[in-house]
């Protein structure tokens, strides 16, 4: 293949540099990413080769400019090896892991970079940079500081081995995991087996059994997370059973997609690395470098809430078990399994609300465009239009062109909805072009869910969870695509792990907001707005199941402490074992409330950027809870309010630190009493 063929080889014409995916084939993938690495690895030494002593000027600003060719490759193909992983794209990711991995090495533990790095950071306060460029030199040295750019050689080399293994082996628990959770898909045969679940939903499964090869009958895929949003509804208590248990099992099945093994010897290898950086732990390293600053720090707000999570869901399950009591002709007790349908028994009885029966108020083209995008131009200002001309990766994937108040251009919005065998679970928000007025580039940002589609024709009706989903994915996007700096560096939601979850979590807060419901929650059918007693209702039900909730939330947030707080001398040889003693330990080992990820699907911290940090949404949502009581205290949705949270949190990106930002935005630093009264705590 010539280099002229090959289309991620130069920037992208099309609008916003967005990727020629019409023109991009597998093949084209490894061939730009190896002529991108050699790209950089030039670029850097023209840096190092400099003789002259360094300067903001001929250090900094062309290693931000470094690079870009690799971004470019780089986030196109993750975008589909996340979104679209045919085998052929998995191939390529597994070669590819251990490449870049080394990669990244090279660049950020290369001596001669790293110490005209540290020489500017040596006499930062001579250098009379700005507040932004200041920022950088402290990252950028802090960062391979953090990474081991002061390691001896020999250091080094251990660690580069460790990084590629690392990335290895969770690239095969990404694979392991999606292959698994496709052959658990739970297959039925009659619709009697279904009973409970709306038309739409009996479609949508139909519609993936036919897609899969059956001859007939339903099929239910699995969701990332340990439950399903089907099992609210589900009549027949075998066919919770049923989808509970493949739920549960996937990737410990002992089949060639086991992840047992895989996820031991990565928590392993994070302790040893952790171990040559001069840590305790993986835990320790981690969250030295976000704003928690260290493991205690996070134990210590897991163990305050865990007590009385743990107390109100068994209060919770108490009253689920009087209820099977009271209505079962053969009584039992409650189990996984059952917890979503007699909880909406409860609801239906305490609050008289039936979550399922509210999906035909949640359409989901109204729900975009009346629900997310009004909210966004209500309080920000910007519009969006559809343009069907541009292709994204997928022809599932649709793209929208984001527009300032007064009209001008600020990026790409490609919203990706539906469900697939080849897509990942779970929800997301990841860049495909990042902004940076160095580099000339605007945003274009990408959402990804996994709403199962329904037959040709039908509507798309989401479940409430759905809405918000949708909603919180949105405000991950809105920070991608308002971040405006300079910097490549400080792009989009380049911030640290654990503030990253705030934007996303305060953009649910306009899902029962008055003017925001009342605009998008119409019947689907009738355009008939959602009853304001219901509404109402819903909104009395903000702490109703909070205890089940936080509890498997903060489960699988102390699992991930757990096995990234193992020191290189420790082994696990169970995880099961494991897992249990760990969450006995913190008192949530409920059977009845499992934690919300096993290990052997928690692919947040063994396959994705959020090992040692899934604590971040909790974190996190001490910032959310009281920024939510700033908007209620200062007037709502109003454009006033949305452009100071623009102006002083998102548009900054990661050119500030986060909680320096937070503070300028609100005044003071969050209190926690918002989110105990949020989460029925305190």
């Amino acid at each position: 293949m010539t280099d002229a063929a090959n289309p991620l080889l130069t920037p992208s014409a099309l609008p916003y540099a967005l990727p020629d995916y019409a023109a991009i084939r597998p093949e084209h993938y490894l061939p730009a990413f190896r002529a991108a690495f050699d790209e950089h690895r030039a670029e850097i030494a023209a840096i190092t080769r400099v003789r002259s002593m360094p300067t903001f000027g001929n250090t900094m600003v062309p290693l931000e400019q470094a690079g870009a060719m690799l971004e470019r490759v780089a986030h196109a193909f993750y975008t589909v090896s996340s979104a679209d992983a045919t085998t052929e794209i998995q191939e390529i990711d597994e070669q590819l892991a251990p490449l870049m991995a080394a990669h990244e090495d090279a660049i950020r533990l290369d001596a001669q970079l790293y110490w005209r790095v540290k020489t500017l950071h040596d006499q930062l306060d001579a250098l009379g940079l700005d507040a932004e460029s200041r920022y950088l030199v402290e990252r950028h040295f802090r960062e391979m500081t953090h990474a081991g750019a002061g390691l001896d050689d020999d250091a080094k080399a251990r660690l580069t081995a460790l990084n590629q293994k690392i990335s290895t082996l969770t690239t095969t628990f990404e694979k392991n995991l999606l292959a698994d959770t496709n052959d658990l898909a739970v297959h039925f045969e009659t619709a009697d087996e279904l009973d409970g679940l709306a038309a739409g939903e009996l479609s949508a499964a139909a519609r993936a059994a036919t897609d899969r090869g059956h001859d007939s009958g339903f099929l239910i895929t699995l969701p990332l997370f340990t439950g399903h949003p089907y099992l609210a509804s589900l009549t027949n208590r075998e066919s919770r059973r049923r989808i509970m248990e493949a739920s549960r099992s996937r990737a410990a099945r002992g089949t060639a997609n086991d992840n047992r093994t895989v996820l031991t010897e990565i928590a392993a290898l994070r302790a040893e690395r952790a171990a040559l950086l001069g840590y305790d732990s993986h835990a320790a390293y981690v969250t030295a470098d976000e704003t928690a600053g260290s493991p205690d720090a996070v134990a210590d707000l897991l163990k305050r809430l865990a007590p009385a999570a743990a107390s109100n869901a068994r209060a919770e399950q108490a009253a689920l078990q009087a209820i099977i009591d009271e209505t079962e002709a053969e009584r039992f007790a409650i189990e996984a399994h059952d917890w979503a349908f007699y909880t909406e028994k409860v609801r239906a009885a305490q609050y008289d609300i039936d979550t399922a029966a509210l999906r035909p108020w949640f359409e989901a083209e109204r729900v975009l465009q009346h629900g997310v995008f009004f909210a966004a131009t209500q309080l920000y200002g910007v519009t969006f239009a559809e343009r069907s001309d541009l292709v994204a990766y997928h022809p599932g994937a649709r793209v929208f062109e984001v527009f300032n108040p007064g009209g001008s251009a600020l990026g790409l919005y490609v919203l990706d909805l539906y469900t697939r065998d080849a897509k990942r679970g779970g929800a997301w928000m990841n860049p495909i072009v990042s902004q940076s007025a160095l580099r000339g580039t605007a945003p274009v940002v990408v959402n990804n869910l996994n709403v199962a589609q329904p037959g040709d024709g039908e509507p798309t009706l989401l479940t409430l969870d759905e809405v918000t989903t949708l909603f919180h994915e949105f405000g991950h996007a809105l920070h991608g695509l308002f971040a405006t700096v300079n910097y490549p560096h400080f792009a989009g939601t380049n911030v640290f792990r654990d503030f990253v979850e705030f934007p996303s979590q305060v953009n649910e807060m306009w899902i029962l907001w008055a003017e925001v419901l009342d605009n998008y929650a119409r019947h689907f059918e009738t355009g008939e707005p959602l009853d304001a007693a219901i509404v109402e209702r819903l909104r009395a039900t903000e702490t109703f199941n909070q205890g089940h909730d936080t509890s498997e939330y903060l489960a699988a947030a102390w699992l991930d402490q757990a096995w990234h707080r193992l020191g290189a001398s420790d082994t696990v040889t169970d995880v099961a074992a494991f897992e249990a003693e760990a969450l006995a330990e913190i008192g949530l080992d409920n059977p009845a409330v499992p934690t919300r990820y096993s290990s052997t699907y928690f692919a947040h911290v063994f396959s994705g950027g959020y090992s040692a940090g899934y604590y971040s949404y909790i974190w996190s949502e001490v910032l959310d809870a009281d920024t939510v009581e700033w908007f209620r205290e200062n007037g709502g949705l109003t454009r006033e309010n949305g452009d100071r949270f623009r102006a002083r949190l998102l548009g900054v990106g990661g050119s500030k630190d986060p909680l320096e930002a937070y503070r300028d935005f609100r005044g003071r630093d969050a209190e926690i009493a918002p989110l105990l009264k949020r989460r029925g705590l305190g």
